[in-house]
């Protein structure tokens, strides 16, 4: 099948969207990939969402910010949509299917016996209607109805991926929040959120007021990491948790570094990132022979040089593997969205600590004309 991807991560910046031919098993071709940037009308419904998200969390009536945000949302992914179809030189009726991730505006892991809940917003129908194509959506509230942790949900395809690479060997994403992908020699699995990346690095950076994110990891490069701090950080209860374990990118704050300089603030945080990853190496069946690093944090060369030093393994940027790096997450939803048709799982025990192998996602049509 030809399969578009969608997903726009919690740093708000843009919807990515990428091209790719799939049984849903393996991907038989790469089409083309791009972001295409937030408008500063859609960023800022997103980002009401987001801090309305944050004060509902469950609790009485949703937000009424969610609709406008989800239709501004749809109309980002029906734009990036029909870039991809123009640059691959086809027509919208070549496109089998599109996987719509949605924004997180809020995930709550389970806790004990509380089933978890998670929020994506993004108007898929509205989205189906309007590309008269059909629509795989909300990819995680079926695992989290069945106590998983509804997350990650890349790790299957990491899987597809990685079917060459020498085991073990581990993915790396470092978004707003690090997860990994563990595959062992014999093609076991294990998945898990690791904690914090560059969530609370980048809100450090946009509230002293020097920019969105630390590019090039500038600021961590000039500042010193306070290791008192970082170990009060690195107390949080997460870090202790088995896996299955998930975490919403407001988990993890900057309280803990408030009066720092901005510099110093960013060694620590970025530190704070490289440290959460080495302890979850503890959890893995043994260590990989390779970690790839997907998501933002692999363009941080202080994250990277610091990943190296803590685990002492060797650490390369997924394009050292041919793969892309920013199309990755967009790719792993078309994916997911032909797993999804062909009725096959997307969350395993292994990766979401769902009870048995699930298939998540709903399907949307598009309205028949009349």
């Amino acid at each position: 099948m030809r399969a578009i991807g969608l997903m726009s991560g919690t740093s708000l910046d843009g919807m990515d969207a990428a091209l790719i031919e799939t049984d849903g098993e393996c991907v038989t071709c790469f089409g083309p990939a791009l972001t295409l940037p937030f408008d500063a009308p859609t960023k800022a419904a997103l980002q009401t969402a987001v801090a309305d998200a944050l004060q509902w969390r469950f609790i009485g009536p949703t937000p009424a910010s969610f609709v406008p945000a989800a239709k501004k949302l749809a109309i980002s992914a029906k734009q990036a949509v029909l870039a991809i179809v123009q640059q691959a030189q086809l027509d919208l009726g070549d496109i089998d299917v599109v996987g719509f991730h949605g924004q997180t505006v809020v995930h709550l892991p389970p806790a004990g016996e509380s089933l978890g809940q998670t929020c994506q917003i993004g108007d898929a129908k509205w989205l189906a209607d309007s590309l008269k194509t059909q629509i795989v959506h909300d990819f995680r509230s079926k695992d989290m109805h069945a106590g998983g942790h509804g997350a990650p949900l890349a790790p299957g395809y990491h899987v597809a991926l990685a079917a060459a690479q020498p085991k073990p060997f581990m993915v790396l994403n470092l978004g707003g929040v690090g997860n990994l992908t563990w595959i062992g020699e014999k093609g076991e699995i294990l998945a898990f959120d690791t904690g914090p990346a560059n969530g609370p690095i980048d809100a450090w950076i946009n509230a002293n007021g020097v920019g969105a994110y630390d590019q090039n990891g500038a600021l961590a490069a000039k500042g010193h990491i306070d290791e008192k701090r970082l170990a009060t950080l690195l107390a949080a209860p997460y870090f202790a948790l088995q896996p299955p374990k998930s975490a919403d990118r407001w988990d993890f704050d900057n309280a803990l570094i408030e009066g720092l300089g901005v510099e110093d603030g960013a060694a620590t945080l970025t530190a704070w990132c490289a440290r959460s990853v080495q302890k979850a190496l503890n959890f893995l069946p043994n260590p990989p022979l390779r970690i790839a690093v997907c998501g933002g944090g692999r363009k941080n060369p202080i994250l990277m040089a610091l990943l190296r030093a803590y685990t002492k393994l060797d650490v390369v940027p997924v394009e050292d593997l041919g793969w892309r790096g920013d199309a990755l997450e967009a790719e792993a939803f078309a994916f997911l969205a032909v797993r999804r048709l062909r009725q096959l799982p997307t969350s395993w025990p292994q990766t979401t600590g769902i009870n048995r192998p699930a298939c998540g996602g709903e399907v949307i049509q598009p309205e028949s004309p009349v």
